[in-house]
């Protein structure tokens, strides 16, 4: 039993290739740890969310019912590959590392404007 202890122990450590996934993810890290902020900020700052950002933008502004629920779709469609395609283990090998954190605010944030812009553009009822 202590030989297994030792050997998890053991690969719980960081190694060259997880320095190396770092580099690759987040190439200008410091060191410290990224939190849910940071990332959110992070993934807030990529221009897929601020296209997705300008769209739902647009579609609030023109009270569109079909633009918000594409938009709904879109968010969706990103927030999936942001949180559930993980090519080769690289994302959970830097979220191991500490230079990539968790999209949880984002996610919620994300969420937060697809359910604005369903209740925005929602037909009113009709004046008596």
């Amino acid at each position: 039993m202590g030989s297994l202890r030792r050997g998890l122990m053991l690969a719980t450590l960081p190694t060259a290739v997880w320095a190396e996934v770092c580099d690759k993810e987040r190439s200008g890290w410091d060191g410290t740890p990224v939190t849910a902020v940071g990332e959110a900020i992070a993934l807030f700052s990529n221009p897929v969310t601020l296209v997705l950002l300008l769209v739902t933008a647009l579609a609030i502004r023109f009270r569109s019912q079909w633009g918000a629920l594409a938009v709904c779709v879109a968010w969706t469609g990103w927030v999936s590959l942001i949180a559930f395609v993980d090519t080769g283990g690289i994302r959970s090998a830097a979220l191991a590392e500490g230079c990539i954190g968790s999209p949880t605010l984002f996610i919620v944030i994300a969420c937060t404007l697809c359910v604005a812009a369903v209740l925005y553009t929602a037909p009113r009822p009709a004046k008596e």
